[in-house]
């Protein structure tokens, strides 16, 4: 393994990629790490690796997906830390990479994981690229939206509830326990 300005060369024995050309992020709520892995330009057999850290505001988000079409990955993992994972995902899908959710417990269970941020994103793109993870499933953006909807209108039902049981205990008691 070699390192080059913060780019790092190593040789892969194992020649069995899924993806040849992967981009893994590290969420966190304020940064994110972004390492891409693709072929050596020149050696086969070798892979090249970059790693780089974005703010996860929309601007830097789209410098994000632009640095990944600019090395023309195709696919992007990352996991599925709290709903951080949310808004980066639907961004990237949007500006219209292959986006694979991998559920943290599944892939940290992998022997030999690394513990930090940019070593997190190494090892997930090590792991993606050759396909030792089943992705978790995201529903497609229109069922998203009415899965927002039914969700926001049992909200509306349970909260109209309420209100009638708040109106209805006021009747029964004496004005001045209600609120005006």
């Amino acid at each position: 393994m070699w390192v080059v300005e913060g780019i790092v060369v190593e040789e892969d024995e194992d020649q069995s990629l899924f993806v040849e050309r992967i981009a893994a992020l590290d969420l966190g709520k304020a940064v994110l790490e972004a390492c891409v892995r693709l072929p050596h330009p020149s050696k086969p057999g070798r892979r090249v690796q970059e790693v780089r850290s974005f703010e996860t505001r929309t601007a830097q988000l789209l410098a994000l997906a632009d640095w990944l079409r600019c090395e023309r990955v195709t696919t992007v993992v990352m996991e599925s830390t709290s709903d951080y994972w949310k808004g980066v995902y639907y961004l990237l899908e949007a500006e219209g990479f292959d986006c694979q959710l991998a559920n943290a417990r599944e892939v940290k269970n992998v022997p030999g994981r690394p513990k930090t941020d940019k070593a997190d994103a190494v090892w997930l793109a090590k792991v993606a690229e050759r396909g030792m993870f089943r992705p978790s499933l995201v529903h497609p953006e229109p069922i998203r939206r009415l899965r927002d909807f039914t969700r926001y209108r049992r909200s509306l039902v349970r909260d109209r509830s309420r209100e009638k049981q708040r109106v209805e205990s006021c009747s029964r008691t004496p004005r001045s326990s209600c609120p005006a």
